[in-house]
């Protein structure tokens, strides 16, 4: 049985999916701001070099779109994975929970096994000393007797 950790580490099955979990790590990094940062820059800047705002807004915006397209895609997908190891996790709790309560049923049935057993002694004891008594009441009568004959 794979553990949660095994589960988690597997990679991933496809080209895509592995796009998908880079691009959704890499997009919620530090490294993601500066250069989105340094492209809004970049492309206000060429405003300077002749090139017109409104081509300089037309491809921006048209970029930033298909950008938001596909990251919500990869953000879907990445979010079903989850939601698939999340189902894997709640089995396995599921598992572990059933191993905990037959635990506790077997030490429950250990513990009503151990206080049978302590009844049970507890009556032989009783017994054994009953028979104590009785062997030491016949060797009374046996060793009284025996002093009779020998006087006789």
């Amino acid at each position: 049985m794979k553990t949660v950790m095994d589960k988690q580490e597997e990679k991933p099955t496809d080209l895509l999916e592995f796009i998908a979990l880079r691009t959704t790590r890499w997009i919620g990094s530090t490294s993601s701001i500066l250069v989105h940062t340094a492209v809004f820059i970049v492309s206000f800047v060429l405003y300077w070099f002749g090139v017109k705002m409104d081509d300089i807004l037309l491809i921006l915006t048209t970029v930033v779109s298909l950008e938001a397209i596909y990251l919500a895609i990869f953000i879907q997908m990445t979010v079903n994975k989850q939601g698939t190891n999340l189902k894997e996790v709640a089995e396995d709790i599921d598992e572990i929970q059933e191993d905990i309560d037959e635990i506790q049923e077997d030490l429950d049935d250990d513990e009503l096994e151990e206080e049978e057993e302590d009844e049970v002694l507890e009556r032989i004891e009783g017994t054994l000393g009953k028979l104590i008594e009785e062997v030491i009441e016949l060797k009374k009568q046996h060793n009284s007797s025996s002093s009779e004959k020998n006087r006789l």
